[in-house]
């Protein structure tokens, strides 16, 4: 660690072909001699990876909700103030730990406010890299907060419209399978179009209104006479008074560690290992594409001294598969959907069918390294929910209500912090969660967690760290370790042991799952990184080509390796190069390999009002089993994590051009071509021939 003195104080086959050309490519621009830094892309390498690891193991592909980049562009625009940040805002960056942020405060009030951002490196737990990638976000100041008066707040904020379409090229086979008599085709336009107004004044007012249309639905006719398939409206205010958050309209809620309801996005296993908390404000406010996961109603915060007490209610239509019981002539839903897509006749019936009204509220405890929290939600349903009677689906949830009630605390001790959450749901099912976060030295840190979640537990809208999607039906043990054995090496690996003591869907028997990532990172300065990461992992899974009338269940391995080079070749020019292999089922009869590369070119020069960025990648695997994902760069506030399998080329053109302070527009072309078919896709979505290209253009404007 780097300490200074200031001031009297202390500073602190084929595919192998592509994968050496690939790798040659790469060792060929890293011969320059390193350059100075430019500003490094939002997200950054481990926020890609976490993305890119939330997409893999989530039943809905990619998200929807952008508000984790939202915040990110706010806090470069009004960046946080380290001199009089709480906790609560701290928090909000999703990249400290919960010992950082004691850290800092405890820091700065035994010392008093921070000179320069230097000084970060003598607050324990902090290190160059933490600095590095949160220099952008957080600015040290002793300016006097002035009290904002609402006459401020509505007044001196900025307004932005976004404007953002994109189609596939393409067309697939929903749409021309007319005629209009037909049920099941796509009747609108291949067009998907999101519009977004919002208000901001820093981080303390916003209000704004959204609409957005997928691919395939109607617009201003047939089952969408309304125009677009979504409205959103919201008001979020902060700090006013007593009152910490109001939110009306549309709003996120998050309490506790996940087992009770968290609705922002929130990231799981990944490198970053001491991630594994979940610690956001209750109330959030709620913009983004999303069509599900969030409250729409009245929220409000209150707070004094060291009590804070969260009150909400939400009425809302949602979307779900209806039947009718022929002996009693009653209507049920047999699954809540979660697509948001209302395209063909059947979807467009399922859509709003289901009325859900929730309620709920948080009571939470802070005072110095505690904290305790109780948390309460019930919902309502207007028609009960009966699902599929198959086995897996004997502990389902079922009926017109549901609730889940918590306790959530947390505690820190010198270089520990003890965190955790213990739930009971409605069917006095009981689900736990514990974790501990451990700064062994000033470059080793470990972080534990077990969690016990029983097949009877469900909740709704809930995100805990879990292997399945959703808190239910699982224990397991996770552990993790990061060690700076010097400033330019970062090694992280993480083991996760656990079983789902329940039968789930494709796995006819309890069954049992192991995790293991190892991950070395080589950044010795701010124009390179580098890293390499091994990843295996075994599911059980059902295993039946003979069509025997019970199904064996056996474990299926997969192992995966990949390295990855960022470099600034110049102060304009960025390049990066992956290349990644998986093997799956290595030694069984359905063994299947794949392997990915690809190499990335950004270009942004400095004080120009342009940038562009684009990528050529070759995948080959051999079936979906040995899929791959890849994070891609994509307009302002979109996500692009496409999955690859099969065998093709993928590549991209991405551009922005600053017409003036006002406006802003983005341009993104992709197109994927595959070798040897002559479909993309299946059903109505199934593309004729061999390509599928995708244009997607936006506008923003401020005023």
């Amino acid at each position: 660690m780097i300490r200074l003195k200031k001031n009297g104080r202390c500073i602190l086959p084929a595919a192998l072909k592509v994968a050496g050309y690939s790798l040659l490519m790469g060792t060929i621009i890293l011969l320059p001699e390193l350059l100075i830094a430019q500003t490094p892309e939002i997200p950054s390498t481990i926020a890609e990876q976490q993305l890119e690891a939330i997409t893999e193991n989530s039943d809905d592909n990619e998200t929807e909700d952008d508000s984790f980049l939202q915040s990110m562009q706010q806090f470069l625009k009004d960046p946080i103030n380290l001199n009089t940040a709480d906790a609560e805002q701290l928090k909000e960056l999703m990249i400290l730990s919960p010992l950082q942020i004691q850290n800092l405060i405890s820091y700065r009030s035994l010392l008093g406010n921070f000179i320069n951002l230097y000084e970060l490196q003598a607050v324990p737990g902090w290190n160059i890299t933490t600095i590095q990638k949160l220099r952008l976000f957080i600015t040290v100041s002793n300016k006097v907060i002035l009290v904002h008066s609402l006459k401020e707040r509505l007044h001196n904020g900025s307004n932005t419209i976004l404007v953002r379409i994109s189609e596939v090229l393409e067309k697939s086979k929903g749409y021309s399978l007319g005629p209009p008599t037909a049920h099941n085709f796509y009747p609108g336009s291949p067009k998907k179009v999101f519009v977004r107004y919002k208000y901001q004044y820093k981080n303390l007012l916003q209000y704004g209104l959204l609409a957005e249309k997928d691919a395939g639905e109607q617009f201003f006719k047939g089952a969408q006479k309304q125009g677009f398939d979504l409205y959103s409206a919201h008001l979020f205010i902060r700090n006013i008074g007593i009152i910490k958050q109001l939110a009306l309209g549309d709003f996120t809620v998050n309490m506790g560690q996940g087992l009770t309801q968290w609705q922002s996005l929130a990231f799981k296993k990944s490198a970053d290992i001491a991630n594994i908390k979940r610690q956001l404000a209750v109330l959030r406010p709620y913009n983004s594409a999303g069509e599900i996961n969030f409250h729409r109603g009245v929220g409000i915060t209150i707070g004094s001294k060291n009590w804070e007490t969260t009150v909400f209610a939400s009425l809302k239509k949602v979307d779900g598969n209806f039947a009718t019981d022929t002996v009693n002539n009653d209507g049920f839903i047999t699954s809540l959907q979660t697509s948001g897509l209302h395209r063909t006749s059947s979807e467009t019936a399922d859509k709003d069918i289901q009325q859900q009204i929730a309620f709920g509220s948080n009571l939470a405890y802070n005072k110095n390294n505690f904290h305790v929290g109780v948390n309460g939600i019930q919902y309502h349903f207007r028609l009960p929910i009966n699902k599929e009677a198959v086995p897996y689906n004997l502990y389902a949830l079922s009926g017109n209500t549901l609730g889940n009630y918590s306790i959530d605390y947390a505690y820190t001790f010198r270089n520990m912090h003890f965190f955790g959450e213990a739930a009971v749901s409605n069917s006095f099912a009981k689900a736990f969660v514990n974790g501990l976060l451990i700064s062994v030295d000033a470059n080793v840190d470990l972080s534990f967690l077990y969690r016990n979640i029983p097949e009877k537990y469900h909740a709704l809208y809930s995100s805990a760290f879990t292997e399945n999607s959703t808190p239910v039906n699982e224990k397991g043990m996770f552990g993790g370790i990061s060690i700076r054995p010097t400033n330019f090496w970062r090694i992280d690996a993480y083991a996760d042991l656990y079983k789902f003591p329940w039968l789930k869907y494709l796995t006819d028997a309890p069954s049992v799952g192991a995790d293991y990532m190892l991950q070395a990172t080589y950044k010795p300065n701010k124009q390179l990184e580098w890293y390499v990461r091994y990843h295996t992992e075994s599911k059980s899974k059902n295993f039946n080509p003979d069509l025997s009338m019970l199904s064996p269940v056996i474990n299926k391995p997969k192992q995966n390796f990949r390295t990855q080079v960022n470099y600034k070749i110049s102060p304009a020019i960025t390049f990066r190069n992956r290349v990644e292999m998986v093997w799956y089922n290595k030694k069984g009869q359905d063994a299947q390999n794949g392997f990915l590369t690809f190499a990335d070119i950004l270009y942004k020069p400095a004080l120009k009002n342009y940038s562009a960025s684009m990528r050529m990648q070759y995948f080959e695997t051999d079936g979906y089993d040995s899929r791959l994902y890849a994070y891609e760069n994509d307009v302002l506030f979109s996500y692009s994590i496409p999955v690859f399998y099969d065998k093709g080329f993928r590549y991209y053109l991405n551009f922005n051009y600053e017409l003036n302070k006002q406006m802003t527009v983005w341009i993104r072309w992709a197109q994927s071509i595959y070798r040897d078919k002559t479909s993309i896709g299946s059903g109505l979505d199934e593309i004729p021939g061999n390509k599928k290209s995708e244009i997607k253009m936006q506008l923003q404007y401020r005023f």
